[in-house]
C-alpha cells in the first residue's frame, strides 16, 4: 500500500480515483449515498482544492487500485461550520481566524479495504505537518466504527448540527493537535 499526499491543485489529478472511493464507501448505510450525491459533492470538491492550503491523501494498493481517501483545508475566519450546530458553544470554541482550525471534510476506505488500518494511515497523513491548532469535522452518530476511529484518535464531541438544509444529525468532533505551541507568535 503507498500513501500519496496532494495539494488543491495535485488533486485534481486524482479526482476520479477519489470519487471512487467516496462513492463505495458512502454507498452504504448509514449514509445511502446516490449517484447524484456522489455528483453533487464532487462540484463542492472542485472548488474545495482551490482553498488555501487544501490537501488530500490517497491510499493505493502495489497495483493502483485506490482503497482510502482524505482531504480538507483550513477554515477561513468567516466559515459557517459552527451556524448550523443546535446548541450554541462558548465563543472560544467556535472563534476561528482563517489560521486556528483544519476542516476535515471527507474521510473514507472502501469496503474490501476495511480493518487494515488504513483509515488511520490517510488520517495520520492528511495531518502530518498541519501548522493549526486542531482538526474539526462532522461525522454520523450512526456511523459507529467512524465514530470509535475518531475517539482513538483523539477527537471529542463539542455539539451537534445539522451541516445542510435536509441533513441528518451529524456529531461535531475536534481534535487538539499535539505540538501546537499556544505562546508562538501565529
Amino acid at each position: 500500500m503507498r500513501i500519496e499526499r496532494y495539494d488543491g491543485h495535485e488533486a485534481a489529478w486524482v479526482e476520479d480515483e477519489l470519487r471512487t472511493v467516496y462513492r463505495e464507501a458512502f454507498a452504504e448505510p448509514p449514509y445511502d449515498k446516490t449517484s447524484e450525491d456522489v455528483e453533487a459533492n464532487f462540484r463542492r470538491f472542485r472548488s474545495q482544492a482551490k482553498k488555501a492550503g487544501f490537501r488530500a491523501v490517497l491510499a493505493r494498493t502495489d497495483d493502483g487500485e485506490p482503497a482510502a481517501m482524505a482531504y480538507g483545508y483550513p477554515l477561513p475566519a468567516s466559515t459557517g461550520w459552527w451556524d448550523t450546530l443546535t446548541e450554541p458553544v462558548p465563543a472560544e470554541v467556535s472563534r476561528e481566524d482563517g489560521r486556528r482550525t483544519f476542516g476535515l471534510f471527507e474521510l473514507a476506505v472502501r469496503p474490501a479495504w476495511r480493518r487494515q488500518h488504513l483509515a488511520t494511515a490517510v488520517h495520520h497523513e492528511l495531518l502530518d505537518g498541519l501548522a493549526q491548532e486542531r482538526v474539526l469535522l462532522n461525522t454520523r452518530p450512526e456511523a459507529e466504527a467512524a465514530g470509535h476511529a475518531y475517539h482513538s484518535w483523539g477527537y471529542e464531541k463539542v455539539g451537534e448540527s445539522h451541516p445542510w438544509t435536509g441533513a441528518a444529525l451529524h456529531d461535531v468532533l475536534v481534535l487538539d493537535l499535539p505540538g501546537w505551541d499556544q505562546t508562538a507568535p501565529a
